[in-house]
């Protein structure tokens, strides 16, 4: 037997260092080649690391959070064989370094399939469950969607018993939990609802989300930020889509309203070439740019990320629908390339699914503006002396007034609003 080292591999770009954000197995685990041993975070994107080899974790070379170098050693595998490891080089960390309780960890993965009980065919959930006792600082094993519905129904995780592989929590141990929460409210208990809670959970800033973090706050130092909050009548394009996916929408897919957006940027960018720039403030150059890259911001369970829909000046508008679900899909699943979240020169990011009237969006440096859609509502309007019922929706955008100018964000808005109310200037050369 011998030992097989990997290291951090040079991702390229001239990165140097990356964070290691999580380990997808651990120590004992049997790894088969090409299975996922590590996800790495770059300044860009998630990077997954392959297991080159078959054998065993014999030992980890950092924890999630730490920023390794390229070239270090990430982890050691015993193989058939006499391995690649050199005396030359450095010992990995000994396993007991390797906090393998840290609530950062995923579930290893499990080949084989889990051991459940056997059940009549017709349930579809587990059986009502006693609450688990776990220490107020573990992190028991769920998904963030599970972790987001625990939240909705005041549950802590900790109390519930997971059925999924590894201990973790699914959906239906859920509902198992209330279950036995109405039993016992039945027999007398009192509601676990109104039950004093001293739980705490502390939860490092890693990998997504520290760069998420990061930027952010670089944002908010570094640009002058300001807010330009407009409302628009989208009625009419909102009937011409209706009637497109009518027409069209079981050949071409169906239409939302981002295509539309996207096409409205294209449009009013033409006479607005200061917008469609970013700004290198160390080097003080603005550089516009002819082609739209369209940045579509999308939130996945690691954090908001920002695919790219590039040339979108030439695209139309079922073109770019299928860009936008395909590069949505791939963040989602956390399978989006690298020159696939960047190298946008304007932002549009949305909200109005989940409601609210008014946001203020922050810029995606280095971009200089960014355009925020919100809710649409119905509401009764005046028009030429007439109270009507009109779909209106506010568009909240940011600039950098560091390159732009107040009034040019809002002639550049007011333009996006007349293309909008007036769906056929669209596509009009």
């Amino acid at each position: 037997m011998g030992t097989h080292v990997i290291k951090m591999p040079d991702i390229g770009e001239g990165i140097a260092e990356v964070e290691l954000a999580q380990w997808h197995v651990k120590v004992g685990d049997l790894v088969v080649e090409d299975q996922v041993l590590a996800d790495v975070m770059t300044d860009k994107a998630m990077v997954d690391i392959p297991s080159p080899v078959h054998g065993k974790v014999i030992s980890l070379g950092g924890q999630p959070g730490e920023v390794m170098a390229v070239g270090s050693i990430l982890i050691s595998i015993e193989v058939e064989g006499a391995g690649n490891l050199k005396a030359s080089d450095q010992l990995v960390k000994e396993p007991a370094a390797i906090k393998e309780a840290a609530p950062v960890v995923l579930a290893p993965k499990v080949e084989a399939a889990p051991v459940v009980e056997s059940k009549p065919a017709a349930a579809c959930c587990p059986a009502p469950q006693a609450p688990v006792a776990r220490d107020a600082d573990e992190r028991p094993l769920a998904s963030p969607a599970v972790r987001k519905h625990a939240l909705d129904l005041g549950i802590q995780l900790r109390l519930v018993q997971g059925s999924g592989p590894a201990g973790r929590i699914l959906h239906e141990d859920l509902d198992a939990y209330l279950a036995q929460g109405t039993q016992n409210a039945r027999s007398g208990s009192a509601p676990s609802g109104y039950a004093q809670r001293h739980d705490e959970e502390q939860i490092p800033v890693i990998g997504m989300r520290r760069k998420i973090a990061q930027r952010m706050q670089e944002a908010t130092q570094r640009a002058a930020h300001f807010s330009y909050v407009e409302e628009i009548d989208v009625t009419a394009v909102e009937e011409l889509r209706a009637h497109l996916n009518e027409k069209h929408g079981a050949t071409r897919g169906k239409l939302t309203l981002l295509p539309f957006l996207v096409r409205a940027l294209v449009v009013a960018l033409r006479d607005f070439p200061q917008i469609n720039a970013r700004y290198d403030d160390e080097a003080q150059v603005i550089t516009r740019h002819g082609a739209v890259h369209v940045g579509v911001a999308t939130q996945s369970d690691v954090g908001l990320m920002v695919p790219v829909v590039r040339h979108a000046e030439a695209r139309s508008l079922w073109d770019s629908a299928a860009e936008i679900a395909r590069l949505a899909t791939a963040a989602r699943s956390g399978k989006a390339a690298r020159d696939e979240l960047s190298g946008s020169t304007i932002t549009l990011t949305s909200l109005g699914a989940l409601g609210g009237i008014v946001s203020t969006p922050v810029l995606n440096l280095p971009e200089v503006a960014i355009v925020g859609v919100n809710k649409i509502v119905e509401r009764p309007m005046v028009i030429k002396g007439q109270i009507v019922v009109r779909k209106m929706m506010n568009l909240s955008s940011s600039f950098d007034h560091r390159v732009v100018d107040g009034m040019d964000a809002a002639l550049f808005i007011q333009a996006i609003r007349g293309l909008l109310e007036q769906p056929a200037s669209l596509f009009v050369e």
